[in-house]
């Protein structure tokens, strides 16, 4: 079996000033140093180095080369794989969009919910709720847990 890691999990484990910080943390390190296969969407990946470098978003915010290490470590990993768009993936994206309007913050969880589908996993650690509009989706908080 086999899951996705959504952007905000890696965010907070990257902030250590988070009130999240340590619960991400811990989740991350047991993903890093387990067996189970899991993903991030290259949108995932994107954001976080977007977020986690900007000044408003981090207290602290990492260096793009503090970032972009983080990101190394995660895709070094034997078990961790990248998603992408491939052929087929627009058609999912425009049919999820029939249901749950693609505006605003839903866009880009509309676009990694498509590749989780084109991809064939059920299975999302996140802490953002909006994913719990995806009836395709096990939505997993391992921030509530």
């Amino acid at each position: 079996m086999s899951f996705a890691v959504d952007v905000n999990i890696l965010l907070y484990a990257s902030d250590s000033s988070g009130p999240h910080h340590k619960q991400a943390r811990s989740f991350l390190e047991s993903c890093m140093s387990g067996e189970e296969t899991f993903y991030l969407g290259w949108p995932t990946l994107m954001g976080y180095l977007r977020m986690a470098t900007h000044p408003a978003i981090f207290e602290r915010p990492l260096s793009p080369s503090e970032a972009m290490r983080n990101v190394d470590a995660l895709l070094g990993l034997p078990h961790v794989r990248a998603l992408f768009e491939q052929e087929g993936f627009w058609e999912i994206c425009r049919g999820i969009a029939k249901t749950i309007p693609a505006r605003g913050n839903m866009v880009p969880d509309i676009h990694l919910a498509a590749l989780l589908r084109r991809h064939g996993i059920k299975r999302l650690y996140t802490h953002d709720r909006d994913f719990r509009k995806f009836d395709f989706l096990r939505v997993v908080d391992p921030i509530a847990a």
